[in-house]
């Protein structure tokens, strides 16, 4: 990213300086990715009791701006250029700079690939001396490993989208460079990348505003976890129930139940199966279940400070 920066200002290209911006959005999602890592590792504390997970949303959000007032600056001036016209490239600075990009994401995506096969091989191949166990940790190790190769391979997916652009600067410079008069092609590769770089934030940002909302998370579904809650024994009526992620990855839950009429000795069960129920059949982070016995006169209350009100 560094190079390409040096290398399109030396060169006077935009296309190339672009480039370089989405390539700043890939480094601030591995940054992100670091930072969620450490911040789970901190305790909550007396005035943060949630944690510090909320800080990673927060550095997205910085993150994009910082992406976008790059993206305008470039935008501004490849609009003068195309107005213009008054401006001179540098072919071969350009040609360069364009493939050694090109080069390091095909070295990029080709270690990405071998590292998928090689950690897809290493769990997909168990030595035969070594029992397998359908225990609950086993089930979470396959289940880890399996959303480690996936995260490699979206990575490898992501990487050939670089390539495709590196490819298109590539191109743009060998134009430049042989045929000057096509200058234009530089502020067109421009408006094309920052379509992209838009593209690949503009989701960062609706799931930063859907956690700072306190949304229900785009996988879950609130009346699937109600009828799943209402098939456990001794359930009456689900009072309230409230979802939302403190940060990506992190859901959060609180469910108040009714008991049927009887069955309050029964507490410490329907807890513990609506616990096993948020935490492992959708996969909650933290979740907190509030009991209440049946209470017949609570219509009945209501329907006499209706009347008193009214």
């Amino acid at each position: 990213m560094t190079g390409e920066l040096v290398g399109g200002y030396v060169a006077n290209s935009l296309a190339i300086m672009t480039d370089a911006l989405h390539m700043l959005t890939d480094l601030s999602g591995i940054i992100l990715t670091l930072l969620a890592l450490w911040l789970s590792a901190k305790s909550p504390t007396k005035r943060f009791t949630f944690g510090f997970h909320r800080l990673e949303v927060l550095s997205a959000i910085i993150s994009v701006l910082l992406v976008y007032i790059l993206m305008a600056f470039l935008l501004y001036e490849a609009v003068q250029r195309t107005i213009h016209m008054d401006y001179e490239i540098n072919g071969d600075i350009m040609l360069i700079t364009a493939a050694v990009g090109v080069a390091v994401n095909l070295i990029m995506g080709f270690l990405l690939n071998q590292s998928g096969h090689l950690h897809s091989h290493s769990h997909s191949h168990p030595h035969s001396h070594v029992p397998q166990s359908n225990s609950p940790n086993t089930a979470r190790s396959s289940s880890s490993h399996g959303h480690s190769s996936l995260a490699v391979r979206a990575a490898f997916v992501h990487a050939l989208g670089d390539l495709v652009q590196s490819i298109g600067v590539l191109v743009a410079a060998y134009i430049i460079r042989f045929k000057p008069e096509y200058k234009i092609a530089d502020p067109i590769c421009t408006y094309i990348f920052s379509i992209l770089v838009v593209l690949t934030t503009v989701r960062i940002l609706c799931d930063t505003g859907l956690i700072i909302l306190e949304g229900v998370p785009g996988h879950l579904n609130v009346d699937r976890i109600k009828e799943d809650l209402m098939k456990i024994e001794d359930v009456y009526s689900i009072e309230d129930l409230n979802v939302w992620s403190l940060t990506a990855g992190k859901t959060t839950a609180i469910v108040h139940l009714q008991l049927v009429p009887g069955s309050s000795s029964k507490w410490e069960e329907v807890q513990s199966k609506a616990r096993q129920l948020l935490l492992n059949t959708f996969g909650m982070y933290k979740c907190s279940v509030q009991l209440q016995s049946y209470k017949q006169e609570m219509s009945k209350t209501c329907a006499s400070c209706q009347s008193s009100s009214a």
